[in-house]
C-alpha cells in the first residue's frame, strides 16, 4: 500500500465544524494554500458568509449545512462534495462541543447529545470519507484531544468522547491498512486552545467555566491538521503540554489523579458567576460563529509550539537534538565524577 497525499493546492478538503475556532482557522488557512473547500456546520447563515468570504478572495468553497450527529446528513455532505468537485482528498472531522459540570448534575440527555456530536460525528465522517475516497486514497484527519489520553474532572463526558475517538481512529487505521487502502488516518491531539470552546460549552457549574493554562492559538492546530493532509502521520500532539499530560497519565496515573483533584476543580472555574441566561451550542448554534478565538483569558496564549514543530516539520533537527543529548548523557556517565557541589534548592 502506497499512500500519496497531494499538495493542498491540488486538494478538495472537507471540514466539519467549519464556522468556529479550529475549523474556521483551518478553513481560512487551507484557502490561503489554494485548496478547494467543502464547509460543513449547522449554522447555514454562517456557512454562507464564510463561503462568500473565501470566494471573494478567489477561492472555491461549497457550503453544506450539516449536523454531523446525523448519518444521513454526513452522507449527503459527501455526495455534495463529489457532485461539485468529483473527489475528496482530505476529510477533517473537527466538529465538537463540551459540557462543564459533575456527572450528577448533567442530564443524561445532554451527555447523549455530546457523544452524538463528538464521537458519532467522527464515525459518520470517517466511514463516509473512506467509502468515497476508495482506491484513489486521501487523508482522514480526526480531532481528538489531550483528553484522548487522560481524563479530567468537570469535563468527564467530553473526556470520554475523546477517548472513544482515539479508540475508533486507531482501530479504523488498522482496518484501512489491512485492506490495503491508500488512506492516511491521523488523530490530532491538541492541548487547551484559545477558541470559542468555552462559550459554546454547556455549563452546569455555578461559576463561568475556563480552560487551564497553558493555552495555544488555534493556528497551531490548523497548521498540524494541514500538515497531516499532505504528510502521512499516525498522530500529532499539538503543544508540548498535551504530550506531557499523556506521559504523566501513562507513567504516574495515580499521582496525576491527586494533582488534578487539587487543581482542576479550581482551574476550570472563573470567579464570575455563570449567567442564568447563558447560551451554548450543544443543541443548536448560539450565534457566536465566524470567530476563531475567544480571548479574554487570564493566562497568555502561546502562538507557537516548538514541540509540535520538531515532531512534524523539524524531524531532522529533532533527531539531531535527541542524538546529541544521548551522546552528552553517555559522555557524562563515563567521565570521572567530581565531588558534588552544594547549593540551595
Amino acid at each position: 500500500m502506497t499512500i500519496r497525499l497531494k499538495k493542498l493546492s491540488s486538494q478538495v478538503v472537507v471540514i466539519t465544524g467549519a464556522t468556529s475556532g479550529i475549523g474556521l482557522t483551518t478553513a481560512r488557512m487551507a484557502a490561503g494554500k489554494d485548496a478547494k473547500l467543502v464547509l460543513a456546520a449547522r449554522d447555514s447563515d454562517a456557512l454562507d458568509k464564510l463561503a462568500a468570504e473565501l470566494r471573494a478572495g478567489g477561492r472555491e468553497a461549497l457550503a453544506v449545512p450539516t449536523d454531523v450527529g446525523l448519518q444521513e446528513e454526513v452522507q449527503a455532505l459527501g455526495r455534495a462534495a463529489i457532485k461539485r468537485f468529483g473527489r475528496i482528498d482530505s476529510w477533517i472531522n473537527n466538529a465538537g462541543v463540551s459540557i462543564f459540570g459533575r456527572y450528577r448534575d448533567v442530564p443524561l440527555e445532554d451527555q447523549h447529545k455530546l457523544f452524538q456530536t463528538n464521537f458519532w460525528g467522527v464515525v459518520h465522517g470517517s466511514l463516509t470519507a473512506m467509502e468515497l475516497m476508495g482506491e484513489n486514497g486521501g487523508a482522514i484527519i480526526n480531532l481528538g484531544s489531550e483528553l484522548s489520553e487522560r481524563a479530567v474532572p468537570l469535563q468527564g463526558m467530553y473526556s470520554a468522547s475523546k477517548h472513544a475517538v482515539k479508540g475508533f481512529t486507531d482501530s479504523l487505521r488498522m482496518e484501512v491498512e489491512k485492506d490495503g487502502l491508500p488512506i492516511s488516518v491521523t488523530l490530532i491531539k491538541p492541548a487547551a486552545i484559545d477558541t470559542m470552546f468555552v462559550p459554546h460549552a454547556r455549563n452546569y457549574m455555578k461559576n463561568e467555566p475556563e480552560l487551564p493554562a497553558p493555552l495555544y492559538a488555534p493556528e497551531v492546530v490548523a497548521e498540524a491538521i494541514l500538515y497531516a493532509a499532505e504528510h502521512q502521520q499516525r498522530d500529532i500532539f499539538v503543544g508540548g503540554a498535551a504530550k506531557m499530560v499523556s506521559m504523566e497519565g501513562h507513567g504516574v496515573p495515580r499521582v496525576l489523579d491527586k494533582v488534578m483533584n487539587l487543581m482542576m476543580f479550581r482551574q476550570q472555574r472563573k470567579d464570575q458567576p455563570s449567567a442564568p441566561d447563558r447560551s451554548d451550542a450543544l443543541y443548536q448554534p448560539n450565534g457566536l460563529e465566524l470567530r476563531q478565538r475567544q480571548g479574554g483569558h487570564e493566562n497568555p496564549v502561546l502562538e507557537r509550539s516548538a514541540y509540535t514543530y520538531l515532531t512534524t516539520r523539524g524531524k531532522p533537527l529533532a533527531l539531531s537534538l535527541l542524538v546529541g543529548g544521548a551522546l552528552l548523557a553517555a559522555w557524562k556517565m563515563s567521565a570521572p565524577q567530581a565531588a558534588p557541589a552544594t547549593h540551595d534548592a
